[in-house]
């Protein structure tokens, strides 16, 4: 059964740092990524990486956000630092079974976890 659980998730203020994992099982995954909802906004891709660790980060994260996996242990990480009121949302992690196109649009992921929510207070 595919499935895709996250946790880490929780309150913060700003300028704290959270760390947030994925527990992948059910399927050996090819890219794997962490999106993020805030209320009334869209669905947007924060990092992603591939089997062989290339990465991608949004521009809003980079420098202070770091993707990394454990293929051994199927498990995505995302370490967050220096964490900002804008970064509240909800955060997804997402799987793809095969290497199609390496990007941050959820349209390249078709297996997602349920989410973890990241507060960040001022």
């Amino acid at each position: 059964q595919v499935q895709l659980v996250e946790s880490g998730g929780g309150s913060v203020q700003a300028g704290g740092s959270l760390r947030l994992s994925c527990a992948a099982s059910g399927y050996t995954y090819s890219n794997m990524g962490w999106f993020r909802q805030a209320p009334g906004k869209e669905r947007e891709g924060v990092a992603a990486i591939s089997p062989n660790y290339n990465t991608l980060y949004a521009a809003s994260v980079k420098g202070r956000f770091t993707i990394s996996r454990d293929n051994a242990k199927n498990t995505l990480y995302l370490q967050m630092n220096s964490l900002k009121p804008d970064d509240t949302a909800m955060y997804y992690c997402a799987a793809a079974p095969a290497p199609w196109t390496f990007s941050l649009s959820s349209a390249a992921y078709n297996y997602w976890g349920q989410g973890t929510q990241v507060t960040v207070s001022s």
